[in-house]
């Protein structure tokens, strides 16, 4: 069995992150990763769609003050 990539679900949440920080006032990935101690690297991989942990997500919803529900409305 092959395994699934799910390009189109993690490009959608890679969306929604990229969403979120602009409307927090970044313009930067690294600017927000930094001044909210997350590692540059890891947050970018989550802005650009690469696979994540479920932690990871939780941590960025959190900084955003949004729950799980909110975060998945209107993504397929």
């Amino acid at each position: 069995m092959q395994k699934a990539n799910y390009i189109e679900e993690r490009k959608a949440i890679a969306d929604r992150i990229k969403e979120l920080r602009i409307k927090s006032g970044y313009t930067s990935y690294e600017a927000f990763a930094v001044e909210n101690g997350l590692p540059r690297k890891n947050y970018w991989r989550m802005e650009t769609g690469e696979n994540f942990t479920i932690n990871t997500l939780i941590r960025i919803l959190k900084i955003h003050d949004i729950s799980l529900e909110d975060f998945f409305k209107g993504i397929k």
